[in-house]
């Protein structure tokens, strides 16, 4: 998917497409050069709140190169449908695969949107999602609909990157975000340049919009509970976990 997108795609799901078209070759390392080398830390406890079964299958929105999908299948022996809007990052996750045939065989890929997914209610066990709902219109929509195809009682964990509350962190992460993020995205690529000077402005931007606690009254309003939060890396990222209650509208 190489065009920025549909033509009745909004304004910030064509520029998500076409700032990520020229990303995926070198993704895995600059973000985890961009986090500091937290991002695998990250998406480990992700993966690890899910708690699969082999016999599970999971749905990991927003996959990109594939990264937590491959993770879960690792850790749990789990069926994984990696999903994303950007056909570049699944064309990565699928070369990484193929020269793993054992997950290859448990990893299938689809091109899909987080806000439509094309799935049946309570189709999967679990779900995960990384990095999503800062390019969403609706995020309070968009994680109803991800509850949607999750059965009762399965688990859905996110990982996002998030503003650190302490006031000396907040001041030093603004800092990065605003000067390190652009100048190290220089190091790699014009793309990754622009990617740098985006997040800087996109994520204080989303969590001005959106703090976490109404974000989490958004977990709430989708159907789960036994909500849990946990802060990382001084706050630099956050990784949340729910329970699905039951259908939406369900009578008591």
């Amino acid at each position: 998917m190489n065009d920025p997108g549909p033509a009745n795609a909004t304004e910030r799901k064509r520029h998500a497409l076409s700032l990520f078209a020229g990303l995926p070759r070198h993704y895995d390392r600059v973000a985890a050069v961009l986090s500091f080398g937290q991002d695998p830390r990250w998406r480990r406890t992700a993966v690890a709140a899910v708690d699969a079964r082999p016999s599970d299958r999971v749905l990991d929105v927003a996959t990109g190169t594939g990264l937590v999908a491959q993770a879960l299948v690792r850790r749990y022996g789990c069926t994984v449908v990696g999903l994303d809007q950007s056909e570049p990052m699944l064309r990565r996750a699928r070369s990484r695969l193929a020269q793993e045939p054992a997950l290859q065989e448990r990893v299938s890929l689809v091109v899909g949107e987080a806000e439509h997914l094309p799935f049946a209610d309570r189709e999967f066990d679990h779900l995960t999602f990384t990095y999503l709902l800062r390019y969403v219109e609706d995020p309070a929509a968009t994680l109803r609909e991800l509850s949607r195809v999750v059965r009762p009682g399965g688990r859905i964990a996110s990982l996002e990157f998030a503003v650190p509350s302490s006031p000396p962190w907040r001041a030093l992460w603004s800092l990065y975000t605003r000067v390190g993020l652009p100048a190290l995205g220089r190091l790699v690529s014009r793309e990754w340049a622009d990617t740098g000077s985006f997040l800087a402005r996109n994520i204080p931007a989303f969590y001005a919009t959106h703090p976490l606690e109404q974000q989490l009254q958004f977990w709430s309003e989708a159907g789960l509970s036994s909500i849990h939060v946990r802060r990382m890396s001084l706050g630099g990222g956050v990784v949340i976990w729910g329970t699905k209650d039951g259908d939406l509208g369900e009578s008591p």
